[in-house]
């Protein structure tokens, strides 16, 4: 990095199927050709930002998306099942018997295994989005966040294979289990940095723009049960780790998520969108900081060639 140049960071959130609006923040970068020198990604947002940084193009990252929802293996995964009893929409009786009987079998998986989904099968589905490249030879500068169960540290992939830093930036706690990787034992980099500004700050960028993917924290009268109390606590663990994330970002693009649950991915389309509404609001103030930025690259231009004589 030249000296006083001024760079511009994309810090991309976890979310599960929310970070898809991830997509439709990066569509409105693209059209109005707002340059991006590092991305910086967590669980979602590092498969997004992944794929992206690799060279895949939008309209394609989006086709593989919707197909992917679409196809078979999709519709029969884990993911689709937990989507289901979270949903709350079905009606019939034998419905609600099925997702029952799913629930109680997941739970009893809990029991004896480190994840519900084997880190072989979720290495498909990211086989299938990320190009097989290593991080270092990416387009776009990029970093994938992950978090080291045993140490409690933060692990930043900035080289070798990309689908391996995705990976391990994206096995969600119990849901996908975790990557061994030597001593180290790797799952979701939300555990320890849900929107890692800090992480594009540290690669140079003066410009951090962070896109949130969260649901909030919604106010909830009956926590009835001990799940009800544990999963709200957690909640408000991460939306205050979050806080204190965006700090230090200079722009937050806060798609509307509504109350999408990460496994939900059947409105991926909606979700797309949404990230392009919540770009197209800030644009505004992405575009005062663009001119910032041009016209800081051009004095440095100008103190350069003036040196040079």
């Amino acid at each position: 990095m030249k000296l006083f140049e001024k760079r511009i960071g994309l810090a991309l959130g976890g979310g599960g199927a929310r970070g898809l609006s991830h997509i439709g923040v990066l569509k409105v970068f693209e059209k109005e050709g707002i340059p991006i020198d590092v991305i910086a990604g967590t669980s979602m947002g590092a498969v997004v930002g992944g794929a992206y940084a690799c060279g895949v193009s939008l309209h394609e990252l989006e086709k593989k998306v919707l197909t992917y929802v679409e196809s078979t293996e999709f519709q029969s995964s884990v993911f689709k099942a937990m989507a289901d009893i979270y949903s709350g929409e079905q009606e019939s009786l034998t419905q609600k018997i099925e997702i029952f009987l799913k629930n109680q079998f997941y739970i009893i998986q809990m029991l004896f295994r480190p994840g519900i989904l084997s880190k072989d099968i979720f290495q498909s589905m990211i086989d299938y989005f990320i190009p097989d490249m290593l991080i270092e030879n990416t387009r776009i500068r990029f970093r994938a966040v992950a978090t080291d169960l045993i140490t409690g540290e933060e692990i930043v992939y900035s080289e070798g294979p990309m689908r391996e830093a995705v990976i391990a930036s994206s096995a969600v706690p119990g849901a996908i289990e975790p990557v061994k990787e030597g001593a180290r034992l790797l799952s979701d980099g939300g555990v320890i940095s849900m929107i890692p500004v800090s992480i594009v700050r540290k690669e140079g960028a003066n410009i951090a723009i962070a896109v949130a993917v969260d649901r909030g924290i919604p106010t909830y009268e009956d926590l009835v049960t001990v799940r009800d109390i544990i999963n709200r606590a957690s909640e408000i663990t991460s939306a205050k780790l979050e806080e204190y994330e965006l700090m230090g970002a200079d722009i937050i693009i806060r798609p509307f998520v509504k109350n999408v649950h990460w496994t939900d991915f059947s409105q991926a389309t909606d979700l797309v969108r949404e990230g392009e509404k919540s770009a197209l609001a800030m644009l505004s103030s992405i575009q005062t900081m663009r001119s910032s930025l041009r016209t800081w690259r051009e004095l440095i231009k100008t103190l350069g060639a003036r040196r040079q004589h």
